[in-house]
């Protein structure tokens, strides 16, 4: 890569925030699928249908009704903003967390999808086989559950961080493009190419396909194994 040292570092800059941004994420936007889809495959209530269709909503939606909608929940004006401003002296928007929020909020859905498909494709002769020697649903969970769809959880995972790594709509109406902070690599292709600097695009384009071409490489082969 024939880069000086100056855009060496402005190359890099970008992805390190891209990896640190994507790694909360999709940890943040994994615990709350697992949660969710656990919860609602065991469960049966009206209006069940209802809550499952607006998980999905982020899949859907366009980024910038995403972005509103984030900026009405955790702006400045909203009670959860200022809360946060009140505690930790600064905003949510425009920030490392609005980042980490936007990113996770589009891959949860994702993750939800995959991980739902995978906890009821478990045999529940199996799960119940185990309620009926004494285990309970944490239990049956931990023990039946997860190590029967381990595969599918991976494969979710993968899938989320490849979306949260991507995402570019919703992160620049929420979290801007501050350089070092909330410029991942997404947004860092937009500037490059609205200033023209169309060689720096080139890298960033290249090394975001790579990055998500191992991520789906990983899925596809988890896929088969599992057949």
């Amino acid at each position: 890569m024939d880069l000086n040292k100056g855009n060496n570092m402005d190359f890099w800059e970008p992805i390190f925030v891209s990896i640190r941004v994507v790694i909360l994420a999709s940890f943040i936007a994994f615990v709350l699928a697992v949660i969710a889809a656990w919860f609602l495959k065991k469960k049966s209530f009206k209006g069940k249908i209802f809550i499952e269709t607006f998980l999905m909503l982020p899949l859907v939606l366009p980024p910038t009704v995403i972005g509103f909608g984030l900026l009405v929940i955790f702006g400045r004006r909203s009670l959860v903003g200022q809360w946060f401003e009140t505690i930790f002296n600064q905003p949510i928007v425009f920030s490392y967390i609005a980042a980490v929020i936007a990113a996770a909020v589009v891959a949860f859905p994702l993750i939800y999808q995959m991980l739902m498909s995978g906890f009821e494709s478990v045999d529940s002769e199996l799960e119940a086989a185990a309620r009926q020697m004494g285990a309970s649903e944490q239990q049956v969970f931990w023990y039946v559950t997860i190590p029967l769809s381990w595969r599918t959880l991976i494969s979710g995972y993968m899938l989320g961080f490849a979306r949260a790594l991507g995402e570019f709509g919703a992160t620049l109406m929420f979290a801007g493009t501050i350089a070092g902070v909330t410029q991942t690599i997404p947004t860092s292709i937009y500037i490059s190419v609205e200033s023209g600097n169309i060689g720096m695009a080139y890298y960033w384009v290249f090394s975001i396909i790579v990055f998500s071409f191992v991520l789906l490489s990983v899925v596809q082969r988890l896929k088969k194994s599992n057949k």
